[in-house]
């Protein structure tokens, strides 16, 4: 990693990037312009990539939500995510150095984000961000960390705004919604269910994908016949059917996650006999649960390999790591469990000295490696480590069925 790569990501250039991928969201190129404004200079004597390498715990700084009506929906990918962490320690973690996770809450509010990664890169001994879940808090943050040359690897958005430029220090983990949706149309269009209805959140999230579906179904031949936006709630879920249902789609795609996602499978079992597509985010144990019988059938795009069978190095652990907590094996866990370990294979080839640049630099060699089962394929000129979506389906009892 370069100074000259960094500067390349400067403050005008992420708030253009912003803007050009978000118009007509005001909020986040306003958020975008505040936070590079604030951001000051490049590291100096208080910033965290001037920590002191090697001795004490390697800090992690994350911002997500930990309370709010999508919080319930978080909590096994954090729980996950913590079993991949105190796995790594128990095996004596970087060259003997604990790695420790400080995690604050932003309730799923862009600005709280903001202001929360604005706090954590303050602090001298955070080596890297992960981990963060808002789409939009994580844009305006994406300047913030290019300024300070602080990593943020890994985040719970697979949003392609975020992915529009490149920034040195920013790095995916998992396949963007792009892939996803891509995934899905095209699997729609080979079965002839190719007349297609959207649902999307009403919010940044559904706002900025509703198009990527459109252009997707337009790319792959496929007709998006209706398309309606649907309350984080869901409390317009009646509602968002009977216009979908007017349209006669042969399938749904449901982009939005959370709460909503419980009404608007039920109203759609009532008015539309046709197949409901959903994205990975959506997934979650505690929803297909509360569906009962109405969750048995549903596609779900997953961006992790499958976890039911331990037929690799990373599933043998993780069903390990489950058991030893008494938990069934599931995505929702697995997903936490793998986002991390991806970065804690980056900090183990930074080294016991590790510091934001050299983290920087080793995820940028961990070209086409096999983590025990999940490869990702990093470069100086590619941060987004893996393309990886493959289609489920929910069967009775709340099973996935390859």
């Amino acid at each position: 990693m370069t100074d000259a790569s960094a500067r390349s990501f400067n403050r005008r250039q992420a708030a253009t990037a912003l803007a050009d991928a978000a118009a007509g969201l005001a909020a986040w190129p306003a958020l975008a312009r505040e936070a590079a404004r604030e951001a000051g200079p490049g590291p100096g004597p208080g910033s965290s990539a001037s920590a002191s390498p090697g001795s004490g715990d390697i800090v992690i700084g994350q911002s997500a939500h930990l309370s709010g009506p999508l919080a319930p929906t978080l909590k096994a990918v954090l729980r996950g995510q913590d079993m991949a962490l105190a796995e790594f320690n128990r095996k004596g973690g970087v060259g003997g150095r604990s790695v420790s996770l400080v995690t604050l809450d932003d309730a799923y509010d862009a600005q709280k984000t903001v202001s929360n990664v604005k706090e954590l890169l303050a602090r001298p001994d955070v080596v890297a961000l992960f981990g963060l879940t808002n789409t939009a808090g994580i844009a305006a943050a994406l300047p913030l960390v290019a300024e300070k040359k602080v990593p943020l690897v890994g985040v719970y958005s697979g949003s392609p705004v975020l992915r529009a430029r490149h920034n040195p220090y920013f790095f995916t983990t998992m396949a963007s919604y792009r892939d996803e949706v891509v995934q899905m149309v095209r699997n729609l269009v080979t079965l002839h269910q190719s007349e297609i209805g959207l649902v999307y959140q009403n919010s940044p999230f559904g706002q900025l994908m509703a198009p990527v579906v459109e252009e997707s179904c337009k790319a792959l031949g496929a007709t998006l016949v209706a398309k309606v936006p649907l309350e984080v709630s869901g409390s317009d879920a009646v509602a968002a059917v009977n216009v979908l249902a007017a349209a006669k789609p042969r399938a749904l795609i449901f982009m939005s996650f959370g709460p909503s996602m419980v009404p608007f499978v039920k109203a759609a079992r009532q008015r539309i006999a046709a197949p409901i597509y959903c994205v990975s985010i959506a997934n979650s144990r505690a929803l297909i649960e509360a569906l009962g019988d109405e969750a048995r059938g549903l596609a779900i795009a997953q961006i992790v390999p499958y976890p039911f069978r331990a037929t690799s190095a990373l599933t043998r652990n993780y069903h390990a790591a489950m058991a030893s907590a008494d938990l069934p094996v599931d995505y929702d866990h697995f997903f936490g469990y793998l986002n991390f370990t991806v970065l804690l294979e980056g900090l183990k080839r930074a080294g016991k000295g590790v510091t934001p640049q050299k983290l920087a630099a080793s995820m940028e060699s961990m070209r086409l490696l096999d983590i025990g089962g999940y490869t990702v394929d990093y470069s100086p000129e590619n941060h987004h480590g893996s393309k990886f979506v493959e289609l489920v389906m929910v069967a009775p009892g709340g099973k996935y069925l390859r």
